[in-house]
C-alpha cells in the first residue's frame, strides 16, 4: 500500500530515477512531468499528495510553475519542495517566496529528502 503520490517535477531523467527509486523504495507512488509548464498540468488534473519541483527547467522554471500551483485553489495546499542545483545567496529564499514548502539543493542528502517528505506527508 502506498503511504502517497509524488509528483517530481524534474528535467534530468537520471535525478527523476534516483529520486522515483528512493521514494518508491520507501513506500511511495512518484510520476514525473519533465518541464514547469507540464508539471503545472499535472498537478491540476492528478492533485498528488506533494511535489518536488526542480527550478531550472525548460518550457517554465519552477519558481513560475510554483507560483502557478500556490496560487490555484485546487493546488494551493499541496506541499511542495524546490530540489535544485541552485544554492547562491538568495536563492532559497526565493524559492520560498514563490511558494516552496522546502527547499533542498543538489547534490541532494537522500535521507534529507526522505525526512522532508515523511514530514509533509505525516508519515514521521
Amino acid at each position: 500500500m502506498s503511504k502517497g503520490r509524488i509528483l517530481v517535477v524534474e528535467d534530468n531523467m537520471d535525478t527523476y530515477e534516483l529520486v522515483r527509486f528512493i521514494l518508491e523504495k520507501n513506500g511511495y507512488d512518484t510520476f514525473l512531468a519533465m518541464n514547469g509548464r507540464d508539471g503545472v498540468n499535472a498537478a491540476t488534473k492528478q492533485l498528488p499528495d506533494l511535489i518536488i519541483m526542480d527550478i531550472a527547467m525548460p518550457e517554465m522554471d519552477g519558481l513560475t510553475a510554483t507560483r502557478l500551483i500556490k496560487n490555484d485553489e485546487r493546488t494551493e495546499s499541496i506541499p511542495l519542495i524546490a530540489l535544485t542545483a541552485h544554492a547562491l545567496p538568495g536563492d532559497r529564499q526565493r524559492a520560498i517566496d514563490s511558494g516552496c514548502d522546502e527547499y533542498i539543493t543538489k547534490p541532494m542528502d537522500l535521507l534529507d529528502l526522505v525526512n522532508s517528505v515523511n514530514h509533509f506527508l505525516g508519515k514521521v
